[in-house]
């Protein structure tokens, strides 16, 4: 049964938003923003952050956590009007604009997914994983996948596709694959990689080094916050208000091992190097604000994901919309 946890910040604290009006800033608050979370997820420790900072009360924020099972959920979660905003890819976002929908990105998360292997494994380099089970979490068209292809055909001159045994499925199934002996590497996304670092793996090459290796430079954030315009004109101050809380709880993230020992209880770990790993593979992705490196760096990435998926991940007639993309921040 979806969970969902309302957070009200108090009439002083819309005061603080006198741009859009006093009236008009506690209209906004009397309808909460909703916001899809997956429960172990890094947004739910960033939106606990929120909360526990009082974060929500001093940027007059009213917020409906509404939780998922998992981020594959999110479109659901937006197109059903259960949740306003979402956190997923902008090559998913650019899909949605090429279709007429109208959606908003802001970055979330730079942190990217590596290659790991156990420790005691005789597979030392990417070099290594020919003829070998490599665990690929998404399918085959999923944009680290395409990335490493590119990469591989690039830097090695072959592509992994065809010297590797990519076995595609779920994050977490994957993971416990890997634990179990079953596969013997897998690619994964961040939280999943920290984890099996946390627990006795180790990278052999990660997502940062293949965008580096492919001439990305800077590397954008993937992941973002992604919403429709339509709840930008309909509550400007509350998404101006959950960035703004976003951007200081992350502040106090990167720099508090308090606040990481406090959400502690909610972040599902086994182990004290699982603990270390996930918040500092946090801490390493938090982003910036949208800028126009940036903006040239994904549409380099679109377009090599175009490339090597033959327009399978992003659709056909998707194209580079700079319209998606929240400079506000800027």
């Amino acid at each position: 049964m979806i969970d969902r946890r309302l957070f009200l910040g108090g009439a002083t604290a819309a005061l603080t938003l006198p741009s859009f009006g006093v009236g008009k800033a506690m209209a906004e608050q009397a309808k909460a923003l909703k916001v899809a979370s997956v429960k172990f997820g890094s947004l739910a420790w960033l939106l606990d952050t929120i909360r526990a900072e009082g974060l929500d009360k001093k940027f007059g924020l009213a917020m409906e956590v509404v939780e998922i099972a998992s981020n594959q959920g999110s479109a659901v979660a937006l197109y059903g009007g259960s949740a306003d905003v979402v956190v997923s890819d902008w090559t998913w976002g650019l899909r949605q604009r090429s279709k007429g929908e109208a959606l908003k990105f802001s970055p979330f998360s730079s942190a990217l997914g590596s290659i790991m292997v156990p420790e005691a494994s005789a597979i030392k380099s990417y070099a290594d994983l020919g003829g070998k089970r490599l665990g690929v979490a998404g399918s085959a068209i999923d944009k680290s996948w395409l990335l490493l292809r590119a990469y591989s055909v690039k830097i090695h001159g072959k592509d992994i596709a065809d010297f590797a045994v990519p076995q595609f499925g779920a994050a977490p199934l994957l993971a416990e694959q890997a634990r179990d002996g079953k596969l013997d590497a897998v690619l994964n996304f961040w939280t999943y990689s920290a984890r099996l670092k946390g627990t006795g793996f180790r990278s052999i090459l990660t997502m940062s080094e293949v965008m580096s290796a492919l001439g990305i430079d800077p590397q954008p954030a993937l992941v973002g916050f992604i919403w429709k315009e339509a709840t930008s004109a309909a509550q400007p101050g509350a998404i101006k208000a959950l960035l703004g809380a976003a951007a200081e709880a992350n502040a106090i993230l990167a720099k508090s091992d308090a606040a990481w020992d406090r959400l502690r209880p909610i972040m599902n770990v086994t182990s004290d190097g699982e603990f270390a790993a996930l918040r500092d593979g946090y801490r390493q992705g938090i982003p910036g604000a949208w800028r126009e490196a940036d903006m040239r760096s994904a549409e380099k990435i679109l377009n090599l994901l175009v490339e090597t998926g033959d327009t399978d991940l992003v659709g056909d007639g998707t194209r580079f919309d700079t319209k998606l993309f929240d400079t506000s921040g800027a």
